[in-house]
């Protein structure tokens, strides 16, 4: 499999909902890790824009040909294309392994 991991980042208190929309949109499951930006200083200072430093960061792990509606459906829900709301970006991953609800769907679609 190749897989696609969807990192967002975003204001915290936002993570579960949207996490609820990109499971209705087919992700299996998502990782919240909480973080604090480090630009706040420079953004309140030169953008005259007020952004809370804690963050919520968002993994999830999807099929490389599955992941836009997930992508799609947590830039819609969080408004993201709007300054100042959070990032959305993705990366290839490699040497996945412990995924098995991968395994699982697989066995499933073979029969």
């Amino acid at each position: 499999m190749e897989a696609k991991c969807i990192v967002a980042i975003v204001e915290r208190g936002k993570a579960d909902k949207i996490v609820e929309r990109a499971k209705k949109t087919g992700a299996k499951g998502a990782t919240i890790l909480y973080g604090r930006g480090t630009g706040q200083a420079e953004a309140l200072k030169f953008l005259n824009l007020r952004i809370e430093a804690s963050k919520e960061i968002i993994l999830i792990l999807s099929d490389v040909g599955e992941y836009k509606p997930i992508y799609d459906a947590i830039v819609e829900e969080d408004k993201l294309q709007e300054p100042g709301t959070g990032v959305i970006f993705t990366f290839m991953v490699s040497e996945l392994t412990g995924l098995h609800f991968i395994e699982y769907s697989k066995l499933n679609n073979a029969g």
